[in-house]
């Protein structure tokens, strides 16, 4: 009979792992130019970014795209996020 303590480390090892490209993306997303990140949510879903959340403009999406894409360790982007916040050169 195969111990359950054998997958623990594994487990924790990939939800860190996880844990940290999400934070890469997020990082990425807050710091590049031409895009509000405010409003956005990153996850991953099935070894996939997940991005949800709402900006201004269409270009904002898909920069989100782009930038999620350039993070080490992403393999792949659904991008969710809508149309629903001022536009970025529109904020006072």
């Amino acid at each position: 009979m195969a111990s359950r303590t054998a997958l623990e480390p594994e487990i924790e090892a990939e939800i860190a792992n996880r844990a940290s490209v999400e934070a890469a993306v997020a990082n990425a997303l807050a710091i590049a130019g031409g895009i509000d990140a405010a409003d956005v949510e990153v996850t991953m879903e099935n070894d996939q970014i997940v991005l949800t959340g709402t900006v201004g403009t269409v270009g904002e999406i898909e920069r989100a795209t782009a930038v999620a894409m350039a993070v080490e360790g992403v393999h792949s982007v659904q991008n969710r996020i809508l149309l629903g916040g001022p536009a970025i050169n529109e904020r006072h």
